[in-house]
């Protein structure tokens, strides 16, 4: 699959730095990411095969503590990286390997914890990827990578500029496009049929905004119980990808 250009990085414009064993040792098995330095204690270091060009740096656990967030679990790995190219919408839907898997689609979902937990889920249950609009979304960063237990390396993420032409272009590649919303009459198992889904979510309290619905071909909602209001969008995702797989 083609990937060209860079995904943003942090505000800072300083690389992401990610840490814990799963989002370091996915990074560092990943073709497609450049790490550029390894810092880790001599025992997280014991069980890693690593290239000899990668610069290492040998630390104590407190040393790694002053490199990322305040408590930040970072199980004795922290690795300086380059954020990844990006993937090309129309590079993905006409990939090989489309087929049936699902796609998802985040109208303003900026939490970087809920993006990553989505990213995992969609590997969980074999998504082809996620599409988010650049200007809204999350960057790259530790936190994300460390939701998405190694996901981030795995799972194709398209940003794109405008969310409702991305949504026109997913339904020209065959895909029913739907919408999860509170509002909707009909339920998630009401609306899936034999096509390609694309599931649709909108960030969590707001939703997706009215143009992005209209970009929908229907609408359904999770048949939760009257005692939440709702779910967490990366609950919802989870819940709606296993729809997806489980209909045979």
């Amino acid at each position: 699959m083609a990937r060209r250009g860079h995904r943003p990085s942090q505000a800072t414009g300083q690389r992401p730095r990610l840490w814990g064993r799963h989002p370091v040792t996915a990074a560092l098995a990943n073709p497609n990411r450049v790490v550029r330095k390894l810092w880790a204690t001599r025992e997280a270091l014991a069980s890693l095969d690593l290239p000899s060009t990668l610069t290492v740096v040998h630390a104590e656990a407190p040393d790694l503590g002053r490199l990322v967030p305040a408590d930040a679990p970072h199980q004795g790995l922290v690795a300086e990286v380059d954020p990844l190219d990006d993937v090309w919408l129309g590079d993905l839907l006409a990939s090989e390997d489309a087929g049936r898997r699902p796609l998802v689609v985040l109208d303003q979902v900026t939490d970087p914890h809920n993006v990553g937990a989505i990213l995992r889920s969609a590997a969980a249950f074999d998504a082809l990827g996620i599409v988010t609009q650049d200007r809204h979304a999350p960057p790259e960063s530790g936190a994300l990578a460390r939701a998405a237990s190694g996901a981030l390396e795995t799972v194709p993420w398209v940003r794109v500029v405008n969310l409702a032409r991305a949504l026109e272009e997913i339904a020209g590649a065959g895909y029913w496009r739907i919408g999860l919303t509170g509002h909707a009459r009909g339920t998630l198992a009401d609306a899936l049929g034999p096509e390609k889904i694309a599931i649709v979510l909108g960030a969590e309290g707001e939703g997706m905004r009215q143009n992005t619905e209209a970009h929908c071909d229907d609408l359904a909602r999770l048949p939760i119980s009257g005692q939440v209001e709702s779910l967490n969008v990366s609950n919802a995702a989870a819940i709606a990808l296993y729809a997806v797989a489980a209909r045979g």
